[in-house]
């Protein structure tokens, strides 16, 4: 059984730590005993006397085992942390770090799954890219890539060549967010590829669009939006949005579209939820909320003055909606929400759930777990 693992993507945002998530829930749910690990991560948070990358807390949550900055977030590279290493490299000792924690974890686990940062080359600058992090640590690489042909082949050559240049050994290629309609040729293509290069096409998983669904909460940080109500309801997801101004020329199927978010000024919300709560009469109730959150935009360059009394609509009430509002104006608040890369976290437990769903049905787990080199 291979002893470790390097998950590698080709770039950012194409579901790296989703797909590690996956791996390392999905082998322990076949009884294995797995380790996790990111060696090198870029945005850490601060739990008082834990620093620890976000991603290494989202797996501790769940998978249930006791977080250690030491041994599961060993190297992050914050903010002026290159500058700083540029300056005087002698006194940082990140390789020492990184080896110290696999020596750990690789005697108390079967197999240890290691989660890149980013695309190959992050982390060149300080003498840690991903290529030179598998080396160190010994470790097979699979490389995530993002569904799709040309595009898709023409990324995954340049990050196998860098695994390549330093004698990594890649052992496999996960396609992620195919389409399902594609899935047939996506499969025959890409496969048709990496039969020329000799790697083997370990899995392709579809798109699923409840991944990309972003939360209140993470709306709320992309507007800078101030909480007026229902805070505890903040992990509502987002399916889609409406303008307040717009719902009259909306064509409204209420069976199909669910989860929407109400993005409206505050001279409008009144008319704009009177006019949901009527929608809503005829709905099925078993489809799910219509509406999962309220954004009450301002004029662009200051918050309007709320009055809470204001928003005691029965609408609200019934259905427990968070509402947010921000000084972006109306087209403000869409481009950023429009813009949001949504992130699996600690916030989106079904996200969890989903990944390993998906990874369970889609990759070939003994593929990975019984791999041998073909000589």
């Amino acid at each position: 059984m291979l002893r470790s693992v390097y998950v590698a993507a080709t770039s950012q945002h194409v579901g790296k730590t989703t797909s590690t998530l996956g791996l390392v829930a999905a082998l322990s749910n076949q009884g294995h005993e797995v380790g996790y690990c990111k060696p090198v991560g870029q945005q850490f948070l601060d739990l008082g006397q834990l620093k620890v990358d976000k991603d290494a807390l989202l797996f501790s949550k769940v998978m249930n085992f006791e977080l250690s900055s030491e041994l599961h977030s060993p190297v992050i590279l914050g903010r002026g942390a290159t500058t700083a290493f540029l300056d005087n490299p002698d006194t940082f000792h990140f390789a020492d770090r990184i080896r110290y924690a696999a020596s750990h974890l690789q005697k108390e686990n079967e197999i240890v799954i290691y989660e890149g940062t980013g695309h190959p080359g992050v982390g060149s600058v300080v003498g840690l890219s991903n290529a030179d992090v598998a080396k160190m640590l010994n470790s097979k690489v699979i490389i995530i890539v993002e569904g799709g042909i040309g595009n898709t082949i023409d990324r995954l050559e340049l990050s196998y060549n860098m695994f390549k240049s330093r004698n990594v050994e890649v052992i496999g290629v996960i396609v992620n967010k195919v389409l399902p309609e594609k899935i047939e040729k996506v499969t025959k293509y890409v496969g048709m590829h990496l039969e020329k290069i000799n790697l083997p096409l370990l899995g392709v998983l579809p798109f699923d669009s409840s991944l990309s669904y972003p939360i209140m909460f993470t709306i709320a940080q992309a507007i800078n939006g101030r909480v007026l109500l229902n805070n505890t309801c903040l992990n509502n997801p987002v399916e889609g949005y409406i303008s307040g101004s717009l719902i009259d020329q909306e064509d409204f199927d209420t069976d199909d579209r669910k989860n929407l978010l109400l993005v409206v000024s505050f001279k409008r919300l009144k008319e704009a939820l009177d006019k949901i709560n009527k929608l809503n009469e005829t709905r099925d109730p078993e489809k799910g909320p219509l509406i999962s959150g309220v954004v009450i935009t301002g004029d662009g360059k200051h918050e309007l003055p709320i009055e809470l009394s204001a928003l005691a609509h029965t609408y609200i009430k019934e259905n427990k909606l968070p509402v947010v509002t921000t000084a972006l104006d109306t087209l403000g608040s869409v481009v950023k929400i429009t813009n949001i890369e949504v992130k699996i976290n600690t916030h989106t437990p079904w996200k969890a759930k989903r990944a390993i769903e998906l990874i369970t049905k889609h990759v070939n787990l003994n593929a990975i777990t019984n791999y041998k080199k073909e000589e």
